[in-house]
């Protein structure tokens, strides 16, 4: 049985966001996979990195996470054998919770070390693959040819190679506005068909 940690940045219930990991959750549950859910807004989750963290990510050195729930998340994604993040794309860039989770959960000792001090090179210590859908409402060909799509840069080149995600998978949903209601089912199972491809199951499972 696999293990998939879920992670959701949006504010909204409501939000066709959920709905899709609202969807991806039960399907891997239906399929035999084992589920935790990091909901960054109802868990209240702090996004801003601590002095005492900082100085541990400037060193690349492992240290305390600063309260109980950063130390469970922590605890989360090193036991996670799929990683699933979905977040809106807000001015290029995910939203400040889902921002705060990279900063301090992607921490030293947990997600990489530096060999050799805080110059050192990168050892990336996860061993997951990893499903990004991104929400938007930019159309995707000038999302592309005009922005460059940074959140593809952001997760695909910056971030999880980084840490040792091995097989990822993007889906960028736009523009979500202006999807009818048969369109966003479409949207949703072909996010599920990315997931369940990385789960190793049939997707109508």
């Amino acid at each position: 049985m696999r293990r998939v940690l879920l992670v959701v940045a949006h504010p909204r219930r409501d939000s066709f966001t959920w709905s899709v990991a609202d969807l991806l959750v039960a399907r891997a549950r239906d399929s035999g996979s084992e589920v935790l859910v990091h909901d960054l807004y109802a868990d209240g989750f702090d996004p801003l990195l601590t002095a005492e963290e900082s100085r541990h990510v400037q060193l690349g050195v492992a240290g305390p996470a600063g309260d109980a729930l950063t130390a469970r998340y922590r605890e989360d994604l090193t036991s996670a054998d799929v990683l699933v993040a979905l977040h809106p794309n807000w001015w290029g860039k995910p939203p400040a919770a889902m921002s705060g989770w990279l900063d301090r959960v992607l921490a030293p000792g947990v997600a990489y070390k530096l060999q050799g001090g805080a110059a050192g090179e990168p050892e990336a210590l996860l061993r997951l693959d990893a499903l990004v859908v991104t929400f938007g409402d930019t159309p995707a060909d000038r999302e592309t040819a005009e922005f460059g799509d940074p959140l593809h840069l952001i997760w695909t080149r910056c971030v999880l190679p980084y840490v040792g995600a091995g097989h990822v998978e993007r889906r960028h949903v736009t523009p979500v506005g202006s999807l009818t209601a048969g369109e966003r089912a479409e949207a949703a199972e072909t996010c599920w068909a990315a997931l369940a491809d990385l789960l190793g199951v049939r997707p109508e499972q």
